[in-house]
């Protein structure tokens, strides 16, 4: 077979490029000119105006009248297959609901791991009036918050020291983050304050697949002050029985 600038090193560096392009729209920057994507990816024009072509010829991004770029029609078959693939079953959404209510109204949530992040891919909102907002698909660092730890249960070291590195915060924060996973491997769920912002709190418990591995993180989440010991104790068990019977349904990411 002919080999592909694809399989080259720089075919995958312009593979990265165009993906970094395409993150650069988001909810609060629906369109973009070729100017705008040069500033805030740094590249070189040449460069932004090579990615944009391919990208418009294959439908990922779409050029308006005024000359704006937006996310194109292209991307629309991969969001139907991802909503699709992600989509809970009904079981899983009665056990997210089931979480939130019996713990007092605080938002449940599930995330996945994806490389040095993790995302959320659903929740029940809760009812209480101060709640920490996390909008699905949004990712979070993986060395932060209770949900992190979990999904780390039985990585090796490589990956930790990967995530760790992606903290930023120097050698010695490795030892702590293993030392985080190792207490949620321990006891089978993991509690975390202001690890990723200040005043938020969350309690996690594994979500497995059928050899046992940890395939996602079920959690709730909120203001610190209401994950006080004796609720994070009550919380704990709650957690726990749900990632189990979420765990039975062998749904991520799809059927």
């Amino acid at each position: 077979m002919q080999k592909t600038s694809g399989e080259g090193g720089e075919g995958v560096r312009s593979v990265l490029r165009a993906l970094d392009l395409l993150a650069l729209f988001d909810e609060t920057h629906r369109s973009r000119t070729v100017r705008e994507l040069i500033d805030e990816s740094g590249l070189a024009k040449s460069t932004v105006v090579r990615l944009v072509a391919t990208l418009e010829q294959r439908g990922l991004l779409w050029s308006r009248g005024d000359g704006r770029l937006t996310p194109g029609a292209g991307l629309l078959r991969w969001a139907a297959l991802a909503q699709d693939a992600w989509r809970l079953p009904p079981e899983a959404q009665a056990c997210l609901r089931e979480v939130s209510e019996r713990s007092g109204g605080e938002s449940s949530r599930i995330y996945v791991q994806q490389g040095t992040f993790r995302v959320c891919v659903a929740q029940h909102e809760g009812t209480q009036p101060l709640r920490h907002v996390v909008r699905v698909g949004e990712e979070m660092p993986l060395w932060a918050g209770a949900s992190g730890h979990v999904l780390l249960t039985g990585a090796d070291g490589r990956q930790l020291r990967r995530v760790a590195a992606a903290a930023g915060r120097g050698d010695a924060f490795e030892e702590e983050l293993a030392a985080r996973v190792r207490r949620a491997a321990e006891r089978g769920w993991a509690v975390s304050h202001g690890e990723r912002e200040d005043g938020v709190s969350a309690i996690a418990a594994p979500v497995t697949d059928e050899d046992g591995r940890v395939v996602a993180a079920v959690g709730l989440g909120g203001p610190t002050s209401r994950f006080t010991d004796a609720r994070v104790e009550r919380f704990a068990p709650l957690l726990a029985d749900a990632g189990r019977a979420l765990s039975r349904l062998r749904f991520i990411g799809g059927r």
